[in-house]
């Protein structure tokens, strides 16, 4: 098989860079950039065990690979907002044989949250969802760090909705073998919201910076996780327990520090790179929407949504609200919420 990873960027990089060096063919997909120093310098993927550079096939789109192969095996490692313009560039790409990439291939959404997997199953008839836990950072144009040991993440896989195939277990047998663990499970879903509470925090980082331990930050985070999985139980969705994801990951995926490598997460990242959009919507925003259906109020996850794409529109530096201030706006907006 053939992994074409579209959007070569933190995750994205990482897991193609892991399947590269394990010995199997990649084919990198990336824009501005990034695509030039990856075409021009190869992927440099930063782990604990040292620097990797890996020299491989790289386009912007399906056009730089003529027609699509029969085994190709797509993954989607775009943020959500960027989910539409991949499909819209990679549904009807020809594959050799006949047939389209929509109708033929497998496509694989390694993004966080749950959308993009819905966006992508109007358009592919063969959608598997990955519930992505790789700590990742996009450092600069043309390199990319994964700085977990002894295993680099845990890739949950499944086909969306629900569902296990062969594809799935072959897939998941080359990542094991690329320093992954990649456990085949016929409710992927269930995981993926158990990571999306995880990232309802996300939104609180990228706006006043790493959790620092203080009462502000512990607290808020705890509410608007607390808040995700009210609006949850209340659409009867399920999810894993911390202590089930806790049990599975056990010690596999530890972070180990890299000189040079900014720590932050995916919505992080955004705001420092200045990209102008962030993932709010899809993270913060799926409790608001779910909330709004069920009749459950989510004053501080529509808070976070909102300050976090006012952030990412006006370009404004990350982490730089001081979480004080976050904490007291997150106090009104309940008391308003309440009263």
């Amino acid at each position: 098989m053939r992994y074409v990873i579209i959007g070569a960027g933190a995750v994205g990089g990482a897991v193609g860079g892991r399947l590269a060096g394990a010995g199997h063919e990649v084919v990198l997909v990336a824009r501005g950039a990034h695509h030039e120093a990856l075409r021009d310098g190869g992927l440099r993927l930063r782990v604990p065990e040292g620097e990797f550079t890996h020299r491989l096939p790289v386009v912007d789109g399906p056009a730089g690979l003529g027609a699509l192969r029969a085994d190709d095996v797509l993954v989607l490692a775009v943020k959500t907002q960027d989910t539409e313009g991949a499909l819209d560039a990679w549904a009807p790409a020809p594959v050799e044989g006949g047939g389209t990439a929509a109708e033929r291939l497998p496509l694989l959404c390694a993004q966080n949250g749950v959308e993009g997997q819905r966006m992508a199953l109007r358009r592919f008839r063969h959608v598997h969802g990955v519930c992505v836990w790789l700590p990742a950072t996009f450092v600069e144009p043309g390199v990319v760090s994964a700085a977990c040991a002894p295993l680099t993440g845990m890739l949950h896989l499944g086909r969306y909705p629900h569902g296990t195939d062969g594809i799935l277990h072959r897939i998941a047998a080359d990542l094991e073998r690329s320093r992954f663990e990649a456990p085949v499970v016929a409710d992927v879903t269930r995981w993926q919201y158990a990571k999306l509470l995880t990232n309802l925090g996300n939104a609180v980082m990228a706006l006043s910076g790493p959790d620092d331990g203080g009462a502000d930050s512990t607290s808020l985070r705890r509410r608007v996780r607390a808040e995700g999985q009210a609006v949850l139980d209340a659409a009867g969705i399920a999810y894993a327990s911390v202590e089930e994801q806790r049990t599975t990951r056990g010690d596999k995926v530890t972070a180990v520090p890299l000189d040079g490598v900014p720590v932050g997460g995916s919505s992080w990242q955004s705001l420092a790179r200045a990209t102008g959009t962030i993932e709010a919507d899809y993270l913060n925003g799926e409790i608001v929407l779910l909330g709004r259906l069920h009749g459950v109020p989510t004053p501080l996850n529509e808070l976070l949504q909102s300050l976090a794409n006012a952030f990412a529109r006006e370009r404004r530096p990350a982490g730089s609200l001081p979480v004080g201030e976050l904490a007291r706006l997150a106090d009104e907006a309940v008391a308003a919420a309440e009263g």
